[in-house]
């Protein structure tokens, strides 16, 4: 089975609804695999 390819778009409206859902910053983060600091500039 082939991978879904994404956009980066894509990704940051995933980021953004996971947060508006309510879901911690902190725990978004690590399953993106990006940190705290760059988070927060989104």
């Amino acid at each position: 089975m082939p991978w879904k390819a994404s956009s980066v778009m894509e990704e940051r409206l995933r980021f953004v609804a996971r947060l508006l859902d309510g879901e911690a910053m902190t725990d978004v983060c690590r399953e993106f695999g990006i940190s705290r600091k760059t988070c927060y500039t989104m």
